[in-house]
């Protein structure tokens, strides 16, 4: 699992990062606000921990510009803020739990533990984009009545892309969240994965479309159905 640290203080930094890589996070630190917005932008982290007070932006800014966005990731709130309307404030910007500085590294391992099984308990089963159905327990991709079976990468593609349809996912960000590294290699690979989930698209019917946006990546857009040429010839 890829878990966002942001703080601004370098030890507390370093420190967090050798705690989580030894529970088996794969581990990004960030130590101010608008790094840790532009990497959480990218929606590949399974939870993220953001510090209240951090330079060039807050983690209370960070995290509601991402809920304004539409990423969900989990966050727990770093704090040295022990007011109630402060926590309140947190909650009602999107934060899933909050945790006061100093804190014990039990206490945050298992807070975390906790918001990111919340959020995979309220993951829904079925992913719905238009006409188009994915469904996470079989990774069965359906549309009016038809039904392929996808791969693992094909899967993890096509459930990035219809969890946030409309939105243009780099080249590294869609390699990060498949594959989970980035090499020539994969970049290969990236390319026989769309064309082959075009294809799949394209035989079951669907309205749904990847978007290639040049020089930037792929998006899931609503295409044109069969009623919709017709009725513009």
């Amino acid at each position: 699992m890829r878990i966002l640290f942001a703080d601004d203080d370098p030890d507390l930094c370093r420190a967090a990062k050798v705690l989580l890589e030894h529970e088996g996070y794969d581990v990004e630190i960030a130590d101010n606000g608008a790094d840790a917005l532009d990497l959480a932008q990218s929606g590949e982290y399974d939870g993220m921990i953001l510090d209240w007070m951090m330079p060039e932006m807050s983690g209370l800014s960070v995290l509601k510009e991402l809920r304004k966005n539409g990423v969900h990731t989990p966050c727990l709130m770093l704090t040295a803020r022990s007011e109630v309307e402060d926590r309140v404030a947190g909650l009602d910007s999107g934060a899933d739990d909050y945790l006061s500085k100093p804190f014990n590294t039990k206490e945050l391992l298992a807070r975390l533990r906790a918001i990111i099984r919340r959020h995979e308990v309220y993951a829904p089963d079925v992913i719905r984009f238009g006409d188009l159905e994915l469904d996470r327990g079989s990774m069965d991709l359906r549309c009016g009545g038809e039904s392929i079976r996808l791969g693992n990468k094909a899967y993890r593609l096509m459930e990035m892309l219809m969890e946030n349809p409309h939105r243009v996912f780099t080249i590294d960000q869609v390699i990060n969240r498949v594959w989970g590294w980035n090499n020539d290699t994969e970049l290969n690979l990236l390319w026989v994965t769309v064309s082959q989930l075009r294809k799949k698209l394209a035989s079951l019917g669907a309205s749904a479309e990847i978007t290639a946006v040049r020089g930037v990546g792929y998006s899931l857009e609503k295409g044109k159905t069969a009623d919709d040429a017709e009725a513009s010839t």
